[in-house]
């Protein structure tokens, strides 16, 4: 029997990262080594004093429905952390929690496209922003990512891009997959661009605290920005709880009531142990936090070291989260071949870089959030590799 299914379920695609994880264990199933740097997510436990404010949550009864946008003392907390690390003043009525920062970007494009509206979106870049923008109704615009650019904005190019069909623009900053950073001057010629013409910024800034120079600017921040920024943050990469699924959504507070709309007719709330556990992640020690982006800082270092001086690849030093983005286009085969084959011959798991768009072609994905003894094993393995592709 074959189930037939809305034709708009064939608009949506998946994360090839979970795929490739999938074959890497099937490999690891039948005896095989392989070295995980596919995934995005740290390899970090979530710190003891939030699990404990879990548990103690869970054992004081607080485990039933919560508000659909959150429970007040998370959002009022959310506030208080937004304004001194981001520098952004809300309020709990600006503030959305839902389960993951996912829903954010999905919401988002539910609630401001429809079909002719167009949505400028990075690329190379998180693979879902493209698929929700084509299960809206609504076009979506490369905005591309160069390595030339340091894989930042080319500024120009938006600016051709940008017209009276334009209603959203992604900014990812830093980047999934290139770990690359929009420049304070790049964010404030772009707030300079939209300014006054009614089109909304959806800002991921799920990854500003892990940074290895300086501080991201929040487009938020700028002159007549606030009311048509919508900040998705939340709690997986700082606080390696994504298994916990918890992120939120800070914006005016009329699509603040409409994004609760969708929130109700679909997951209700995020689960209440969690955002009672999330208060205490923004509150208590950030010494975890710290550590992590410390060894981060470490593997990165250590990782584009290794990389440049194999023969035949380049890497930009990535400013912050926890991905590499070599040049692999040297080889003469495409990203995802290199890929496949790495993986297969050489027992690295790696994305390729057509995963995150069409400009990512020439390229491959490393996860740093592997160990420093892991990662050069895949060093080695992927230095013989490379050296059986010349």
């Amino acid at each position: 029997m074959t189930n037939k299914v809305a034709d708009r379920m064939g608009l949506l695609h998946t994360e090839s990262a979970f795929q490739i994880l999938a074959r890497a264990n099937a490999l690891e199933a039948q005896g095989r080594s392989v070295i995980h740097l596919e995934i995005g997510q740290p390899d970090f436990k979530t710190p003891k004093n939030i699990i404990e404010a879990a548990y103690r949550a869970m054992n004081e009864g607080k485990t039933g429905y919560t508000p659909t946008p959150g429970i007040i003392p998370l959002r009022e907390t959310i506030a208080r952390y937004c304004e001194d690390y981001k520098k952004v003043k809300t309020c709990p009525e600006e503030i959305v929690v839902v389960p993951g920062g996912k829903p954010i970007i999905f919401f988002t494009m539910l609630m401001l496209t429809q079909p002719g509206d167009e949505v400028i979106y990075p690329n190379p870049g998180f693979p879902i922003y493209e698929s929700v923008i084509k299960f809206s109704g609504a076009k979506p615009v490369p905005m591309p990512l160069l390595q030339k650019n340091n894989f930042s904005v080319d500024k120009d190019q938006l600016k051709r891009d940008i017209n009276s069909k334009t209603k959203l623009i992604i900014l990812n900053n830093p980047s999934n997959p290139t770990g690359g950073m929009i420049t304070r001057e790049d964010i404030i010629a772009i707030a300079d661009m939209v300014r006054g013409k009614g089109i909304y910024i959806l800002a991921d800034e799920i990854y500003d605290r892990i940074i290895f120079e300086e501080q991201p600017l929040s487009i938020a921040t700028l002159p007549g920005m606030k009311d048509w920024t919508i900040i998705l943050d939340g709690f997986s990469k700082t606080y390696a709880m994504t298994g916990w699924r918890l992120g939120y959504g800070i914006m005016n507070k009329e699509l603040a009531e409409h994004m609760s709309m969708l929130m109700v007719n679909s997951a209700s709330c995020a689960a209440s142990m969690t955002q009672w556990a999330a208060i205490e992640a923004l509150t208590g020690p950030q010494d975890a936090v710290r550590e992590m982006v410390n060894a981060f800082r470490e593997r990165r270092d250590y990782l584009i070291d290794a990389l440049n001086s194999i023969d035949g690849v380049k890497c930009v030093k990535p400013s912050g989260a926890f991905y590499a983005f070599p040049d692999i286009s040297s080889f003469g085969i495409s990203s995802s071949e290199f890929a496949d084959r790495l993986l297969e011959e050489a027992g690295v798991a790696a994305a390729a870089g057509t995963s995150f768009g069409d400009f990512g072609e020439g390229f491959i994905r490393l996860s740093y959030a592997n160990s420093l003894d892991n990662l050069k094993i895949a060093i080695d393995r992927l230095a013989n590799f490379c050296r059986g592709l010349k």
